[in-house]
């Protein structure tokens, strides 16, 4: 199987941190729509993706599952007829991390490159 369908390997890379309450809001200040929710170790960061119809949904939600399993990362998803509520926070750091803010472009990029042609 090509390398781009496997996960980065996480044991090599310097471990995840928990970011700062400024580094959080600088990188949310960076985000287009996303916002602060919940608190604690329970803290994400969350956007509502609204799509024509449930296909469109579906072929985001898939995209993003792409982009999840090669980041090692994988968000919590609400999917809906018209609409998907993607939140990411890092389990393993009780927070969020750089990988959360990361992982938020990938899924905005998704949506810009489905809007553009």
């Amino acid at each position: 199987m090509s390398s781009m369908f496997t996960p980065k390997d996480w044991k090599s890379l310097p471990a995840r941190k928990a970011l700062s309450a400024t580094e959080i809001v600088s990188g949310l200040a960076k985000l287009d729509g996303w916002k602060l929710n919940g608190d604690g170790t329970n803290v994400a960061i969350e956007k509502t993706f609204t799509f024509a119809n449930y296909f469109e949904t579906i072929a985001f939600v898939n995209a993003l599952a792409f982009v999840a399993h090669t980041q090692d990362h994988h968000p919590d998803l609400s999917v809906h007829y018209n609409r998907c509520v993607v939140r990411f926070n890092t389990h393993d750091v009780g927070g969020l991390s750089v990988t959360d803010f990361d992982c938020a472009r990938q899924a905005d990029a998704l949506v810009a490159t489905s809007t553009a042609a």
